[in-house]
């Protein structure tokens, strides 16, 4: 994790009970969900497999282990999970070098969290040497801290990734709004206990209890993160 966290400002209390923004990487801020999918497909035509488009829901949001392991499950591929999650960081990792599109309105989001002094943490299921990558384009002073998936014993969708970033930042769970694209990552945070924004990317998620569901970023901003907290009273 990024060693810097702020105290919880005056200007993040004031007229809300929103302690900090935890944020998903992959298919929230940054348009690669399909990226990872295409690495998938690409490595196991190398290997001789052909890889069934259903299946891209199945793994989508999750822990490499669990999505790596699956495809090898499914696929009979000859390959250890260890060979198959260095192809897999090496294929993305020369992708995302090419290009790196953000989602609408992730930039002015993290803009307005930065100005407005909001704690905020990016929490990925994705590894170190990825996020590492990624935050060199969406700015790293825009984050306190963040979380890879093999940073913790327990990634997505285990709650342990984003309690850890609420601990990091001095933050009460239940007074987190996290942002998520897949329902593997939904479920982590609200067992968590943290009021969760979905934005699906590559699955629909229906909206429930402590769950809003928008289409885009461009509809989340501070006043609409502060308000699902008010709505918590």
């Amino acid at each position: 994790m990024t060693s810097t966290v702020p105290a919880l400002g005056t200007r993040t209390a004031e007229g809300s009970a929103l302690q900090a923004v935890l944020l998903d990487m992959d298919g929230t801020l940054v348009d690669t969900e399909g990226f990872w999918w295409d690495v998938e497909v690409e490595v196991f035509a190398a290997l001789g497999h052909t890889l069934d488009e259903t299946w891209r829901h199945v793994v989508v949001g999750g822990p490499m282990t669990r999505s790596a392991g699956f495809l090898i499950e499914a696929t009979g591929a000859d390959i250890t999970l260890a060979e198959l999650t260095t192809l897999l960081n090496d294929g993305f990792e020369e992708r995302i070098g090419r290009t790196l599109p953000l989602m609408p309105g992730a930039a002015r989001l993290l803009a307005e969290l930065y100005e407005y002094e909001i704690p905020t943490a990016l929490v990925s299921a994705s590894h170190r040497r990825i996020i590492d990558r990624v935050l060199a384009s969406l700015g790293p002073h825009h984050f306190a801290l963040t979380v890879a998936g093999d940073e913790v014993s327990r990634t997505k969708p285990y709650p342990d990734p984003y309690l850890l970033a609420a601990a990091g930042l001095g933050a009460d769970p239940a007074r987190c709004a996290v942002i998520e694209d897949t329902a593997t990552g939904v479920e982590a945070a609200e067992a968590a206990g943290c009021r969760v924004v979905a934005v699906p990317s590559v699955a629909p998620i229906a909206p429930s209890g402590r769950r809003t569901v928008v289409t885009s970023l461009e509809e989340v901003d501070l006043a609409f993160l502060r308000g699902l907290m008010t709505e918590m009273r």
